[in-house]
């Protein structure tokens, strides 16, 4: 019986295979970049605000706390933000008649909260206390970054699952003295065998959950 397709179909069909599934991979890899990038976390991208409030100019200069404006974030699930009085509290007399603070002595006058824009912004089925993990040794800068260098503060991380799971999986190499929570100079993680150690530490002192129980889906899905 005479052959009838050419003897390079084989060769064509082989390369048709792993053709495809070269780009269902490509595909793939692709798909799952995009869904990590800031095009579509968010992160990295500077939010306008009804005033243009510099925490590297009131926190990185000025040296001023976190816990000063957010006094909720060592009791509450929410770090609160700050009513207009703690503004006037400095503003009342330092630059009290700057064009740039009208918005601020505005609400001070009406009595009208100011409607800042939420940076950090999880969606309604995830549960997040804050307080659990500024007590248990998680600092500000492992969720927010340095933010005493952010002239606009920027979502720093994606703040997707798979970040939340790095260190529900591995709590020792993000906790520190609860004391230090606050430090924005503090390392962004332990990394070498000392500071891991150290991490360990303190996840026994701060008696941290076992990771069955961190990572359990009801844990931050209720």
């Amino acid at each position: 019986m005479p052959q009838i397709f050419h003897r390079s179909t084989n060769t064509l069909a082989k390369l048709s295979i792993f053709g495809g599934l070269f780009i269902l991979g490509f595909a793939a890899w692709a798909l799952a970049e995009i869904n990590r990038s800031s095009w579509n976390t968010g992160a990295y991208v500077e939010r306008e605000q009804p005033v243009q409030f510099s925490h590297k100019h009131h926190v990185g200069d000025d040296g001023i706390d976190c816990r000063y404006c957010h006094t909720s974030v060592e009791t509450s699930s929410s770090a609160g933000l700050p009513p207009t009085k703690t503004c006037m509290n400095c503003h009342s007399q330092i630059y009290s008649d700057s064009p740039y603070l009208e918005p601020v002595r505005r609400s001070w006058k009406e009595n009208k909260p100011i409607e800042w824009t939420r940076v950090h912004d999880l969606p309604d089925y995830v549960y997040f206390n804050h307080s659990i993990h500024v007590n248990k040794g998680v600092g500000c800068t492992t969720c927010h970054g340095r933010v005493d260098e952010m002239p606009l503060v920027y979502q720093a991380k994606s703040l997707q699952m798979e970040w939340c799971l790095e260190c529900h999986r591995e709590p020792e190499r993000f906790l520190r003295d609860p004391k230090e929570v606050f430090n924005m100079k503090w390392r962004e993680e332990n990394k070498t065998e000392g500071e891991l150690a150290y991490g360990r530490e303190w996840k026994q002192q701060s008696n941290v959950r076992h990771k069955a129980i961190l990572q359990s889906c009801s844990t931050c899905h209720r």
